[in-house]
């Protein structure tokens, strides 16, 4: 038999139905990952209706790293590593006084006005990391090719690599402090690049000129898929 003061008790609160989780905005590389759970960035939108692979590519130093870095939604992958005097002889000394080298790739995400998503794979600088190079092409639809005007000569080789691949690619000037500056016209001669390549100023380290270079790339991608043969 059950008492009256019994009968007359509250019941107890039902317990909390677990949170819905609500949808995540795009976030720079920076917001993307907090490392307590899903973050901004981390899902693609389902506005998105494609999807490219980009290669970054360029010499030893020459900011690949930071560009992708920069531009990523993402917390972006980084094989860095410091280097030793084991490669002294093979790489080349770069201003700056860098001390670390990309040994795998660079990986980052960027959607570009909410329907394109970009894959930016970083290739190592030095030359004798092309086997790896030549992998991390397959797929690619096109390539950002950075240059540093203190040192032209050190972009032929990746320059070199993206033509025998028949890679369409756009390369973009990362300015240093200090850097000679040179007309779009002497650029192409310098580099033999055809006269349609396009070529532009980039500062790696700034998200607007970072993301500029990477839309000159995808519309010279678009012009070479849809020109007439």
């Amino acid at each position: 038999m059950v008492s009256k003061a019994a009968s007359d008790a509250p019941s107890p609160p039902p317990p909390p139905s677990p949170p819905s989780r609500a949808p995540q905005p795009s976030g720079s590389g920076a917001e993307a990952d907090s490392g307590t759970g899903p973050g901004p960035g981390k899902y693609l939108t389902s506005s998105v209706a494609g999807a490219a692979k980009i290669l970054v590519v360029g010499p030893l130093g020459v900011g690949k790293t930071t560009l992708i870095g920069t531009v990523s939604e993402i917390k972006p992958l980084s094989t860095e590593a410091v280097m030793t005097q084991a490669g002294a002889r093979v790489d080349t000394v770069v201003a700056g006084g860098k001390t670390t080298t990309t040994v795998a790739l660079d990986f980052g995400r960027m959607t570009i006005d909410g329907e394109l998503v970009l894959y930016l794979f970083g290739t190592p600088g030095q030359q004798r990391f092309l086997p790896a190079w030549r992998d991390l092409a397959k797929g690619a639809l096109g390539a950002l090719a950075l240059v540093d005007t203190r040192d032209l000569e050190a972009s032929f080789d990746a320059l070199g690599n993206l033509e025998e691949l028949g890679l369409p690619f756009a390369v973009a000037v990362n300015v240093f402090p200090g850097s000679p500056q040179h007309g779009a016209d002497d650029l192409r001669a310098a580099l033999d690049l055809l006269p349609d390549t396009p070529v532009v100023d980039c500062d790696a380290r700034d998200p607007a000129s970072s993301v500029r270079a990477l839309i000159a790339l995808v519309q010279h991608l678009i012009h070479v898929a849809t020109e007439t043969p």
